[in-house]
């Protein structure tokens, strides 16, 4: 059901609880009254027993408790109330005197403690309409409140969701021209190659990476071509694999959200003189997707400060805005500290 059709049902269903509730009110006087032989004249008197509730009620509900209460003027509120309840209270007093001299009823007597009794009760009715009214004015308000806040998180959320896309396309092409730049030097044939696996993955890029999610068959291969051209400008000695696992190819995913680690596992894993390794696994099974990338660990002195960590801060805050509460994410450097595992494991 859209948000719009929600809240049309529940003005609508607001709307006939008012309605129920004041048609009960003023037809309740034909009820006490019945077969008395009750006219026209006599019931629209009795009538300003409700008329006085109703306006003691929407008083406070559309005025008094949004401009006073709520503002945390609650003793202009209270005051204004308390003099509203005395007035109407005395004036229904006199009012239902009258209404019996109009229409008397036979053999009824009433003295001096009944009408104060009467009129206590009165202006206890008109309070506890007073204060009702305040409270659900407040309810509504922060019913209102809250969901124009859910409403302003969701719409900052995905603005936050669509600025880190857009910072994701230059960060990741930044590098990958800059290790074709170095090929191009060793070797042009390699480079042209290199350059038709980006252009692959520019695809991917372009146009399925602006839509909200993409099948994971696409992420993976997005992946694949990302890794074979890493590879390229590697000597044999780097042990680089790529493993996957996947059950359902066509299942739903948030493009882009691993190739930062895989940027990283290269960044951080590759020394020119020291044996290295990189090891990729994408294993899916009934919707829940284990990523682990496993690299030796060759960090960069504090002078390599290429990427100022943008990828492992857009990986947390894209995680947090597509899956909140649905994923885990250990990451780490062995005791030796020669292994650097991450490892994210997604419920879609």
């Amino acid at each position: 059901m859209s948000k719009s059709k929600f809240f049309s049902i529940n003005k609508h269903l607001a709307g006939a609880c008012h309605i129920t509730l004041w048609a009960f009110m003023f037809l309740s006087p034909l009820t006490f009254w019945r077969g008395t032989g009750i006219t026209l004249g006599q019931y629209l008197m009795y009538c300003m027993d409700p008329l006085c509730l109703m306006i003691v009620f929407y008083l406070n509900y559309l005025y008094l408790a949004p401009k006073l209460f709520v503002r945390g003027k609650h003793r202009y509120d209270v005051l204004i109330n308390l003099v509203l309840v005395v007035s109407l209270g005395i004036m229904l007093h006199y009012w239902k005197e009258y209404t019996n001299m109009i229409y008397p009823v036979p053999g009824r007597h009433l003295d001096v403690i009944d009408d104060f009794t009467r009129t206590l009760r009165d202006s206890l009715n008109l309070a506890i309409f007073a204060a009702g009214s305040t409270a659900l004015a407040l309810a509504r308000r922060y019913v209102t409140a809250d969901q124009k806040l859910k409403e302003s998180e969701a719409a900052l959320a995905r603005s936050e969701y669509l600025n880190l896309r857009s910072q994701i396309n230059p960060h990741f092409l930044l590098n990958t021209l800059n290790n074709i730049y170095a090929l191009t030097a060793i070797d042009q044939t390699r480079a042209q190659d290199a350059i038709q696996q980006l252009s692959k993955m520019l695809r991917h890029m372009l146009y399925d990476n602006q839509e909200g999610e993409v099948m994971l068959r696409d992420e993976v291969q997005f992946t694949e071509n990302y890794i074979n051209l890493m590879k390229i400008r590697l000597s044999g000695s780097v042990d680089v694999t790529f493993e996957t696992q996947i059950s359902n190819p066509t299942l739903k995913i948030a493009p882009l959200i691993f190739i930062s680690l895989v940027e990283n596992a290269f960044k951080h894993g590759i020394s020119p003189t020291e044996p290295s390794f990189v090891h990729i696994t994408m294993v899916e099974d009934d919707a829940k997707l284990c990523v682990t990338i496993k690299n030796s660990y060759y960090p960069k002195d504090e002078q390599d400060r290429s990427g100022h960590g943008i990828g492992l801060n857009q990986v947390q805050q894209r995680l947090d805005l597509s899956y909140p509460g649905r994923y885990d994410w250990q990451k780490g450097v062995s005791e030796d500290g020669k292994i650097y595992t991450s490892q994210i494991t997604i419920n879609i």
